[in-house]
């Protein structure tokens, strides 16, 4: 080969080398979507600098037309440049999971719990490190992969009692009741003082009483009870465990009479008018349902909520995660996505008026209502993750004594043999209860 075609060669195959080098330079800006200076964070520039149109895909089908183009509205007046349009499904997880084999999946979703949570980098982007965001906000640790966070929570709800203020004020109670004692001893008054019921059970439904369960932290004065200790011990039903009394309340307060008198016919959505009426006195619930209420009563500002009942040293509203909000790693306007999701946390008040809890910031505010009890010395805190390698292993064993901690079955059981419709007493269901999980207990522990 002479001179002329090996000289031709070499300046062929550079040319080639060059295109490639080109194209790898172009395929690494396509990452940097909505970005055109990677190394300036959203938050470095001017609002009116972020623009774009962005998509929002959340499960609110019942705001997505009236609540949500409101927020955009009060968004836009920090964020002049961002059209924000809305999509709800109504089978969110059901729905969104296929969408995400493409990248068309929004630019701001709800992280669905169907995917892994190993997996979140594969379709989120990352909004910061875990020893950072955890001192910003609540609840981050769980959709966080390696260090790094992927979603923050739209809101953290809680559990306690909702109740109607009016009614205990002509009852006489002035006082919120801290302990059980207490707590039954309003009941009582409740019953002698007024025409109302002491405490609807929603027996009929079924699933508001598994809404107890979710007192338990209260119940115990320890987050890290459930995850931790439970897991770790036998004979958990016997009296003066945390289980067992969370229980034999419920079946003091409806073989005590304070019930509603035929337990067999309560139906839900009645029950939420009969609040806001004055005729039912309290619920167990979260505190999601604290606006479903106030919307249907009366006067919206008879309706408190106080912590559970408990008899621990100190008294815990015990917090959980709401869905977590993400950002599409895949968006071309993650700016104006990251600072959707910002304003959303901090300003939109979404936790509070939609979601009935309280915001994933820690620099908001709590509602006023639940700043009295933070004033007496109440705590809000997230449950204590299962220490490693015993992740789901408290469900394990609930499942495999059949206990059904979040299930309505033996909370009916209980409600049926306090009102007398079964012949049994609350020892002997404890009694049964208390001996099939220590033998769930010794068969998983061996596995």
């Amino acid at each position: 080969m002479n001179k002329s075609k090996l000289l031709s060669l070499f300046m062929t195959m550079l040319l080639i080398i060059l295109v490639g080098l080109t194209g790898c330079s172009s395929s690494s800006d396509e990452g940097d979507k909505g970005n055109s200076d990677p190394d300036v964070s959203w938050k470095d520039k001017a609002p009116e600098d972020i623009e774009g149109e962005i998509t929002f895909i959340s499960q609110r089908t019942d705001i997505v037309d009236t609540v949500f183009p409101e927020y955009e509205k009060e968004f836009q007046k920090k964020y002049p440049n961002v059209e924000v349009n809305f999509e709800a499904l109504t089978d969110y997880g059901g729905q969104i999971t296929p969408r995400m084999n493409t990248e068309d999946y929004g630019d701001v979703l709800l992280l669905p719990t169907q995917v892994p949570i190993e997996d979140l980098p594969n379709f989120f982007e990352p909004l910061g490190k875990l020893d950072e965001m955890s001192e910003e906000y609540m609840g981050v640790e769980e959709r966080a992969v390696d260090g790094t966070v992927y979603g923050i929570p739209i809101a953290v709800t809680y559990t306690g009692v909702v109740y109607n203020k009016k009614v205990y004020e002509e009852a006489g109670v002035t006082e919120t009741p801290r302990t059980m004692d207490e707590f039954i001893t309003a009941l009582e008054k409740i019953k002698e003082n007024t025409d109302a019921v002491p405490l609807y059970s929603n027996y009929a439904a079924g699933w508001p009483l598994t809404q107890w369960e979710g007192a338990f932290t209260t119940v115990a004065g320890d987050p890290a009870y459930y995850n931790q200790t439970m897991v770790n011990e036998k004979d958990p039903l016997v009296e003066g465990k945390p289980q067992y009394e969370l229980w034999k309340l419920m079946y003091d307060v409806a073989n005590k009479g304070l019930i509603e008198a035929d337990p067999l016919t309560t139906d839900w959505e009645s029950s939420k008018a009969m609040m806001g009426k004055g005729e039912i006195a309290t619920m167990v619930l979260g505190s999601w349902a604290i606006d479903q209420i106030k919307a249907v009563a009366e006067n919206p500002d008879e309706i408190g909520y106080m912590p559970f009942p408990t008899n621990a040293d100190k008294v815990i509203f015990p917090l959980g995660a709401d869905f977590q909000m993400g950002v599409n790693k895949h968006s071309d306007n993650k700016d104006a996505a990251l600072a959707w999701v910002d304003w959303f946390i901090h300003d939109s008040g979404y936790s509070v008026e939609q979601a009935g809890g309280i915001s994933a910031a820690k620099s908001v505010p709590l509602p006023e209502e639940l700043k009295v009890y933070e004033e007496q010395g109440v705590t809000f805190e997230l449950l204590t993750p299962a220490k490693e390698g015993q992740e789901g292993l408290l469900d394990k064993i609930d499942k495999e004594a059949e206990l059904g901690l979040w299930l309505e079955d033996t909370p009916k059981r209980i409600v049926e043999a306090a009102i007398g419709n079964r012949d049994e007493s609350f020892e002997d269901i404890m009694k049964e209860l208390n001996a099939e999980w220590n033998e769930a207990y010794e068969k998983v522990m061996a596995e």
